[in-house]
């Protein structure tokens, strides 16, 4: 059977919630591998919005749902998470849900260290949720980290609060804030491990016997390829491997595991927080797509920036994500418009470049270069078929396929499930 990756091909808030719960009601099991709670799904079911942050979106369908080795866990967001889902009828038990025993925990000294460096950091901003996400990947390669399976352990963790102590306090002091002491870590981690335990699972296990038995597995991206820790805008990045390869990596499963990479793929740009934005507009036309595309972070209710279809960086994604197809969103938020920009390479100190280079100051350098497509009147909402989109829709389509050198696997034209134009099903081999 074939197995489904999705990623985000920008810098996230493409719109994969829609798109991975109509692929999670085809598949056998939904896997989360990477990120923690700083990146939100908004799933649309009859009418009811379900706000997911670490969940992964197959349990509010019921199905196995896997949170990996690669996501760094918030226990307490998670026992939030799952509390807000009971409140709407949906239950998550040990049978649904299973949780990477080597996955690595988020504590409140993440939060406090990531919110105390972004606040210090003038000039030089991230742009992080504050959340600790990064602090405890930081953590992770540093062999200090406690992991989920330490909680079924409670008296070794003296000697592995020790450790990772050790390092937060040197920083805290150096940072002017007062040392945390040992036994508060502790009881932290002991006031949750009841309530995590019970859904821990050795899950590279679970998803290779899955596998083998010919079970469907949709692995479920967080944020966008373009905030990779490799191959995103350093440093305006996430801490972990947003790419599709970490699909592989961060659940355990084996890169032969996956079938086929779907990238989710708005038909404009927006970016939130700090950061190169090469086709942002700051202007009228920003403000028109903030406007009509609804552009505020699910999870932490930021504006984003704005800006015209980037083809240059999708194009780069779909080679380091090694995309098959695109699922392409929100089409009609560019209805109305006379006309349609999309950029289609970069200048870079005169000389024309077909990439977004790696270097910090040669992406603040990089200037758009647009062409420019007629726009259309009618409305393209809720449109289930080609035949119901305008002429001059469906050429901007062909020219994104064009440009990005991948097809339109999927279209979609609002955020009901059922307004979508499908291609290929990439369930199907």
């Amino acid at each position: 059977m074939a197995n489904v990756v999705v990623v985000g091909s920008q810098w996230g808030d493409e719109g994969k919630g829609k798109i991975v719960d109509w692929l999670s009601e085809q598949a056998d099991v939904v896997v989360r591998f990477q990120g923690g709670h700083n990146a939100g799904h908004t799933l649309v079911i009859d009418g009811v919005s379900y706000k997911l942050s670490l969940l992964p979106s197959g349990v509010v369908r019921g199905k196995l749902s896997v949170i990996g080795n690669g996501v760094v866990i918030d226990p307490h967001a998670l026992v939030a998470e799952m509390g807000r889902l009971a409140e709407q009828g949906v239950s998550v038990s040990p049978q649904t849900l299973k949780i990477a025993d080597n996955a690595t925990l988020i504590l409140s000294l993440h939060r406090e260290l990531d919110a105390l460096r972004e606040s210090a950091a003038a000039g030089t901003k991230i742009g992080t949720t504050k959340r600790g996400i990064g602090p405890a990947y930081e953590d992770k390669v540093g062999r200090r980290a406690i992991r989920v399976m330490d909680l079924a352990n409670l008296q070794t963790l003296p000697a592995k609060i020790d450790r990772m102590l050790a390092h937060h306090n040197a920083l805290r002091r150096g940072l002017g804030e007062p040392e945390i002491e040992a036994s508060a870590i502790y009881d932290e981690l002991a006031s949750v491990a009841d309530k995590v335990l019970p859904f821990m699972d050795t899950v590279w296990s679970l998803l290779d016997q899955r596998r083998r038995a010919g079970d469907r597995i949709l692995f479920e991206g967080a944020q966008g390829a373009l905030l990779d820790i490799d191959h995103g805008t350093y440093p305006f990045v996430t801490s972990s491997n947003t790419v599709a390869g970490q699909a592989a990596t961060g659940s355990g499963l084996g890169p032969g595991a996956v079938s086929y990479v779907l990238g989710i793929t708005k038909a404009y740009t927006t970016r939130v927080g700090e950061g190169p934005f090469p086709s942002e507009q700051d202007n009228e036309v920003g403000d028109f797509l903030g406007t009509r595309g609804h552009e505020f972070g699910t999870v932490t209710g930021r504006k984003r920036r704005c800006g015209w279809f980037d083809s240059v960086l999708v194009r780069q994604t779909v080679s380091t994500s090694g995309i098959n197809g695109i699922a392409l969103t929100k089409l009609d938020v560019l209805d109305g418009l006379d006309e349609i920009r999309i950029c289609v390479a970069y200048e870079l100190d005169g000389k024309r470049i077909e990439h977004l280079p790696a270097s910090q100051g040669e992406q603040a350098r990089v200037k758009p270069i647009y062409e420019t497509l007629p726009g259309w009147k009618e409305s393209t909402k809720g449109a289930r078929s080609w035949a119901e989109l305008p002429a001059q829709a469906v050429k901007y389509v062909r020219y994104v396929e064009e440009l990005i050198g991948a097809p339109v696997t999927m279209l979609s034209t609002s955020p009901e499930r059922d307004d979508t134009i499908l291609v290929q099903n990439p369930f199907q081999d």
